[in-house]
C-alpha cells in the first residue's frame, strides 16, 4: 500500500510565506506526475501545481508568479513553496501522485491566510 503524507500547514498572514511537504511511502517502484490540489470550503477540489519526473511543471493562474513546486525523486517527496500569501489561498491542501500506475490522495493539510 501506498501513503502521502502531508505536513507544512497552517496559519500565515497575508502576504507571509509557507511550504508544504509530502512524502510517499509504501511499496514504490514507480512515481509519475506528483502535486498539490486544495479545497476552500464550500468549493471544488481544484488543481494548484503538478511536476514531472522530469521537473515539468504547470500551474494554476492563480498561483503563478507566487508559488514553485519541487520533488526529489530519490526520496518521493514533493514540495510547494508558497509566497505572498492571500487570504482567497485558504484551503485544505492535498498531496497527489500517480504511483505504480494508480492515483493516491494524502489526508490534506490546513492552510489559513488571515487579512
Amino acid at each position: 500500500q501506498v501513503q502521502l503524507v502531508e505536513s507544512g500547514g497552517g496559519l500565515v498572514q497575508a502576504g507571509g510565506s509557507l511550504r508544504l511537504s509530502c512524502a510517499a511511502s509504501g511499496s514504490i517502484f514507480n512515481i509519475n506526475v506528483m502535486g498539490w490540489y486544495r479545497q476552500a470550503p464550500g468549493k471544488q477540489r481544484k488543481l494548484v501545481a503538478t511536476i514531472t519526473t522530469g521537473g515539468s511543471t504547470t500551474f494554476a493562474d492563480s498561483v503563478k508568479g507566487r508559488f514553485t513546486i519541487s520533488r526529489d525523486n530519490a526520496k518521493n517527496t514533493v514540495a510547494l513553496q508558497m509566497n505572498s500569501l492571500k487570504p482567497e489561498d485558504t484551503a485544505v491542501y492535498y498531496c497527489n501522485a500517480w504511483v505504480n500506475g494508480m492515483n493516491y490522495w494524502g489526508k490534506g493539510t490546513l492552510v489559513t491566510v488571515s487579512s
